[in-house]
């Protein structure tokens, strides 16, 4: 149930040409200081590396099903071997114009987070000067990804990748073949840029670089004009809990509310925010739905720990819930797609998510205990029932005893179902893979491998409860009993 911007999305290909590095994170428990120094101790829970920079551009895009030609610098290491290993395995990234150099390290980003808190960042990286060669490599890299995309991402993190003439040969190639560029700057000198299409910067970027305040609306507009006499760009700020604004060269600006309900880490945020516009732009959809998906995009990776990327079930969902009331919650019988987006409407308030499915013919004790559980075990408890057409073909011609909008009636009058939704197939597994609940609940009398969509909500992180059985109760035994006397 993917909506339809996001799905245009994936008929792109973006080139992505900036610093590549490697996001590591080393996460524990700090209970006590070190009787070495007054330092605290932090013991190991948990270790994980992700993409950086210009590579997390490319994991964004990659995420959301968008080809990517990257292009980048790395050392002969086995960072750089980890990086690509991880790039890799998110989808049609080509990391063949990745330059490999016995010159300088591949920049690792170490974080160590104690109790929910960063303690100290380790960079291991070199500054040094590209050499002529290097620099050459570069650029012919670059436009070969040039030639074989829809629009370019320059993902300038000041690693050395970026050079005056870097820029120069990749927006130049881009504009001859009338392709858009976008920016995510980190010069203090916006006219090294000159030519690209779009500047993203944040406000502490763009007030850097002009001098001047970038706080009200008044202040960004004016910081925004500055930075574009210099570059010719239409300017897109990112401004945290502000949302988004553009600036356009030739208009009046347009500015966007946050789409963020919880922030939790904005690390990797602005990479997020530049890939989507790029597909979007790419795809041809107008500015204000390109800042729509962005706005929503970066929402959803500001909830999530340390940088990281967006799916497209997860944008298409936090889209359809915009207009959607997270306070549903009186069991109320729902359509899937206007249950996907109240899914995601949760989802935005940080609601555990629950699933538990059956065909529910006649209500008996067994039914309420295993949904007294299933209720305990989530904050939000959707209850999935089997249509008229589907509990025939599982149960006989002689079934359901009861139709489905009874059943459905029934169903959201018990305590602790939060809404319901009917599905007409077999088993409810197309169903959970557009939910994607945070818990599924199934009676015990199923093994986990056995319960329909459990691979699908522990692939994202969930959880399956398998409910204890209520002894001696069976809608087919009561069936058989009333039908015998």
């Amino acid at each position: 149930m993917i909506h339809p911007p996001v799905e245009l999305l994936q008929s792109s290909r973006i080139a992505v040409i900036g610093d590549v590095m490697l996001d590591c994170y080393m996460m524990g428990e700090v209970s006590r200081i070190s009787p070495e120094a007054p330092v605290p101790v932090m013991r190991v829970v948990n270790e994980h590396s992700v993409p950086g920079g210009a590579a997390n551009v490319a994991a964004n895009l990659a995420s959301l099903h968008v080809g990517v030609n990257l292009v980048g610098l790395a050392g002969r290491d086995s960072v750089r071997a980890e990086l690509i290993d991880a790039i890799c395995g998110l989808g049609e990234v080509d990391c063949s114009r990745i330059i490999e150099t016995d010159d300088r390290r591949t920049t690792r980003k170490l974080r160590i987070i104690g109790a929910h808190q960063q303690i100290v960042r380790v960079d291991h990286e070199d500054m040094l000067p590209l050499g002529t060669d290097l620099e050459g490599r570069l650029i012919a890299a670059a436009r070969g990804a040039i030639d074989d995309a829809h629009a370019v991402v320059i993902s300038d993190y000041g690693k050395g990748v970026c050079t005056d003439s870097v820029l120069r040969a990749v927006i130049d190639h881009a504009r001859s073949s009338s392709k858009k560029v976008i920016v995510d700057p980190k010069r203090l000198d916006l006219a090294a840029y000159h030519g690209a299409s779009i500047l993203t910067p944040n406000r502490k970027e763009l007030s850097d670089a002009t001098g001047l305040p970038c706080e009200t609306d008044e202040e960004a507009a004016a910081a925004a004009a500055r930075a574009q006499k210099v570059s010719g760009a239409h300017i897109l700020l990112t401004r945290s809990e502000k949302g988004l604004s553009f600036f356009p060269t030739d208009g009046g600006p347009t500015h966007l509310a946050t789409a963020a309900q919880n922030v939790f880490d904005v690390s990797g945020a602005g990479d997020t925010v530049v890939a989507v516009l790029a597909a979007a732009l790419a795809a041809n959809l107008p500015m204000l739905e390109c800042m729509r998906l962005a706005n929503h995009a970066a929402g959803i990776v500001v909830s999530k720990l340390g940088t990281a990327s967006v799916s497209c079930d997860e944008l298409s969902g936090s889209i359809q819930a915009e207009n959607v009331s997270s306070g549903v919650e009186d069991g109320r019988l729902l359509s899937p797609d206007a249950m996907v987006a109240l899914r995601w409407a949760w989802a935005r308030e940080r609601l555990t998510v629950g699933f538990a499915n059956g065909c529910f013919d006649l209500l008996h004790p067994g039914h309420v205990s295993l949904l007294q559980q299933a209720a305990s075990a989530c904050d939000r408890l959707i209850v999935a029932l089997n249509s008229d057409a589907s509990v025939q073909r599982l149960k006989g011609e002689t079934r359901p005893v009861q139709d489905e909008q009874s059943r459905a009636i029934v169903m959201g009058a018990l305590k602790g179902v939060a809404a319901v939704v009917i599905f007409d197939e077999d088993t409810p597994r197309e169903l959970i893979e557009a939910l994607k609940p945070d818990v599924l609940i199934k009676g015990a009398d199923y093994t986990i491998e056995q319960v329909a969509g459990a691979d699908v909500v522990q692939a994202r992180g969930g959880r399956v409860v398998l409910a204890d059985l209520s002894a001696g109760h069976s809608t087919s035994r009561l069936v058989a009993t009333s039908s015998g006397r």
